[in-house]
């Protein structure tokens, strides 16, 4: 089997379905309500990697202070990293963990966005037997938006949206006075200011370019990711002692 034939059958297919039968059970076969619960559907479904994601990020910050004086050091390359590694292991610290925890999310996500790319003409064809062809598709979300077409309102409450998620988001680790920054560190934070400032912007436009299905997955995606940064930072321990520990160092 080929990969695009792969990537139909597990991921393509499922997630039109799973629209088809939604768009045939809400009222009115209202396309914009089906767009919005099956992106929190799959939210739902995926939140406990995104969530293993976010406490590592945060055990990679309670440790970054003592990354800090490593580098400051003065050791050699070689002996740095054996350091780093001890700590690491000392506090059961996988730094690639949080990356591969979320390339089954990514692969997921854009699959569902595939979907959504493609409009909402269901063929009879890609259907499984067992779900029907929608008699009624609403392409008016709540009666008021064409979601088949673009729609600057939902494309500038995307591009919101989007900017309060990289504001919630972890920021780069800060380093000590007169500490000089790594390429990666200066990266990080160049990436953080990017993300914050002019991504928005980038899915703003984005949105309207294409239609407002699209902008309604951006925003329900935002929305779901903004509050699950939110309950982590109030809920979780390791998320609570790192705010703790960054709040030190402000001071």
């Amino acid at each position: 089997m080929s990969l695009h034939a792969l990537w139909n059958t597990l991921l393509y297919e499922p997630f039109v379905n799973a629209l088809a039968a939604l768009v045939s059970l809400l009222p009115g076969g209202d396309v914009g309500l089906a767009v919005i619960i099956l992106t929190l559907l799959v939210k739902i479904i995926l939140y406990p990697l995104s969530q293993r994601a976010i406490e590592s990020q945060a055990q990679m910050g309670l440790v970054a202070p003592e990354i800090n004086k490593i580098k400051n050091s003065g050791a050699s390359k070689e002996e740095q990293a054996r350091l780093t590694f001890e700590l690491y292991r000392k506090h059961k610290i996988n730094p690639f963990s949080g990356c591969l925890i979320q390339i089954p999310v990514i692969i997921v996500i854009i699959a569902l966005y595939s979907v959504f790319l493609k409009g909402v003409n269901f063929d009879a064809s890609v259907l499984y037997s067992f779900v029907p062809e929608p008699e009624k598709i609403g392409t008016f979300f709540l009666g008021m938006v064409d979601v088949t077409t673009k729609s600057l309102p939902l494309a500038i409450i995307a591009g919101i949206t989007q900017y309060l998620q990289a504001h919630y988001m972890p920021k780069p680790q800060e380093q000590p006075a007169g500490a000089g920054n790594t390429f990666q560190e200066s990266f990080s934070k160049s990436m953080h200011v990017q993300m914050k400032y002019v991504f928005p912007f980038v899915v703003g436009f984005f949105a309207y370019t294409i239609s407002g299905a699209i902008a309604l997955y951006l925003i329900t995606s935002n929305i779901f990711a903004i509050g699950q940064q939110i309950y982590a930072k109030k809920k979780d321990p390791l998320v609570i002692e790192a705010l703790k520990k960054d709040e030190k160092r402000a001071n």
